[in-house]
């Protein structure tokens, strides 16, 4: 038998093998054998353990996604509340802008017919004031008048006429 490492060489004995090929198959052989009973323990405690890591980070990444989906959810859920709350907010302002502007107009209406009340008045008082002065002065121009003719020498049909142009003008 060639197979073997050790053989019975062709005189009776035993010997080495030289063949290259031979020796070479066989002791691929043996070490695959050994790797085998030896290894099989070895690669399956290897394999368990690296199964058992992708396993860990497996669920690692899905309790990531599931507390990254509820943190999402609740964010989602503050931003619809932040965004009820801006709108909200933006009609109260408007509100508060169109109350402030109807008071505003108001009061400037109020302040509108308080001048022109004043004014009424103020205008109401010069007529008042200038006609007084009016009278005072056409007084003061038919007594120098009344003077100055009496001075004259008036009759009596000039002086009734005097006094009736006096009493129209007070009139007038």
């Amino acid at each position: 038998m060639h197979w073997l490492l050790l053989g019975e060489a062709e005189e009776g004995g035993f010997g080495l093998n030289f063949s290259l090929l031979d020796t070479n198959l066989i002791n691929l052989v043996i070490i695959i054998g050994v790797l085998v009973y030896f290894g099989r323990g070895l690669v399956g405690k290897t394999l368990a353990e690296r199964r058992s890591q992708i396993e860990a980070a497996i669920k690692e990444v899905e309790d990531r996604k599931k507390s990254a989906s509820a943190a999402l959810a609740e964010e989602q859920q503050k931003l619809a509340q932040a965004k009820t709350e801006a709108e909200r907010i933006r009609q109260n302002a408007v509100e508060s802008a169109e109350r402030a502007r109807t008071a505003i107009l108001e009061e400037t209406e109020a302040e509108l017919v308080r001048m022109q009340e004043a004014a009424s008045q103020d205008i109401t008082s010069q007529q008042e004031r200038i006609a007084r002065e009016l009278r005072e002065v056409i007084a003061a121009r038919a007594v120098a008048i009344a003077e100055d003719r009496l001075k004259s020498g008036l009759n009596s049909d000039a002086q009734q006429q005097l006094v009736e142009q006096s009493i129209a003008s007070l009139r007038g």
